[in-house]
């Protein structure tokens, strides 16, 4: 067993354990990648004060993310086809997160199901909803996580029409895989990938097939996932989505100080900084870069959260020291999920905690609600100079 001291460790056995389709899905953005490279290499620009002779016993990263007590403030992101990347994905990567003491979000385009989460787990988790043309379908899933004893809705605003990916349009993207000729040499090399997955509870998306009529096939359901996301999206049907819900939401996708703003102003429980990993509008700013301006606007109004780009303790001691309350990883929980199953979910999630404790220690913090921009030193142009 190789000796894991970070999360590039779990990458590197992730890549060659996964077949390539479903790595590339992952480890890519649209377009040119250059905001997908810039959610993790903007987190560089920004430098830690360190402090020394601070009495640092009795440490703790036990937080709060929305009154929800956590061990440490780091969510387990909405990952589409996440049981496509281990036999059963969803389910494990929830029940490494509940022991673990970190909340857990299951997407909609998830394989494993709503039920099937709640089924094997004790925990309330987080379910996201991407809004569909389909109004009656919508109603159902969201009634779906009602019953499923979800603890928060995450809306995700920044769908409302696919970012075009090119390795998953050259690659043929699909759950389960299409057997082409590519595709089947690279699967003859996972051949461990593939035993795993023979025993899997499901390989298709489990929130969609046998919940919509026309939805009977691979095929059928590429065809409906491509014409349901709803272009017509706004804030006005936003608010009737927290209607129906009636319980926590968590608004994703605020990446503009005027967007920040009418979140609040709606009355979410927080808003999630986020680009959607680098993955819909390529050349838009990283996550890290326009959360102080986020911040100042909202910061008084709505409990703030950040996702894309954080791969490491580091990078989420950086984002709760420039005011945010939460942070979310995705990338890097696949990458343990692949490598390792539970396990790997377990060993990704020791990594950031322990790398978070040592960071705030030797910046002469014990608790991470004590951390601030007076740990931190900030670029004077972080978040760019742009004409007006």
């Amino acid at each position: 067993m190789p000796v894991i001291t970070n999360i590039e460790d779990l990458k590197r056995i992730y890549e060659r354990r996964v077949p390539r389709m479903f790595y590339d899905y992952a480890e890519s953005g649209s377009w040119t990648e250059q905001t997908f490279r810039e959610n993790s290499s903007d987190f560089e620009d920004i430098r830690l004060r360190q402090r020394v002779a601070v009495d640092m016993t009795g440490r703790t990263t036990a937080s709060q993310m929305i009154g929800q007590d956590v061990s440490m403030p780091v969510a387990l992101a909405p990952v589409g086809l996440t049981g496509m990347q281990h036999a059963d994905g969803e389910i494990k990567a929830a029940k490494a997160a509940e022991a673990f003491g970190v909340p857990f979000t299951l997407s909609t385009m998830s394989i494993n199901s709503i039920e099937d989460v709640a089924e094997n787990t004790t925990a309330p988790f987080w379910f996201q909803l991407y809004t569909m043309k389909d109004q009656d379908y919508v109603a159902r899933l969201i009634q779906r996580a009602k019953d499923a004893k979800c603890s928060a809705l995450v809306i995700t605003l920044d769908l409302q029409i696919l970012g075009q990916r090119h390795k998953d349009l050259k690659n043929g993207l699909s759950a389960p895989p299409k057997l082409t000729p590519k595709t089947f040499a690279n699967l003859m090399t996972k051949w461990a990938w593939g035993i795993e997955m023979l025993g899997a509870k499901r390989r298709e998306f489990g929130n969609i097939v046998g919940h919509v009529d026309s939805v009977t096939d691979t095929r059928s359901l590429g065809t409906w996932t491509a014409e349901q996301f709803d272009p017509g999206l706004d804030w006005g049907k936003v608010g009737k989505l927290m209607e129906q819900w009636g319980g926590k939401v968590i608004l994703k996708g605020i990446l503009d100080a005027e967007d920040a703003k009418m979140a609040a102003k709606l009355g979410a429980d927080a808003i999630v900084v986020s680009n959607h990993g680098g993955r819909q509008l390529d050349g838009a700013l990283s996550s890290i870069r326009v959360l102080p301006e986020i911040m100042d606007a909202v910061g008084g109004d709505v409990e703030v959260h950040l996702d894309s780009g954080i791969r490491s303790g580091q990078d989420v001691l950086k984002t709760l020291a420039l005011g945010a309350k939460g942070t979310y990883i995705g990338r890097a929980f696949v990458y343990g999920l692949g490598a390792m199953g539970q396990k790997g979910v377990t060993t990704a999630l020791e990594v950031i905690q322990k790398e978070l404790d040592t960071t705030m220690a030797l910046c002469g913090e014990r608790k991470v609600g004590d951390l601030g921009r007076h740990n931190l030193l900030i670029p004077e142009d972080f978040g760019g100079r742009w004409q007006a």
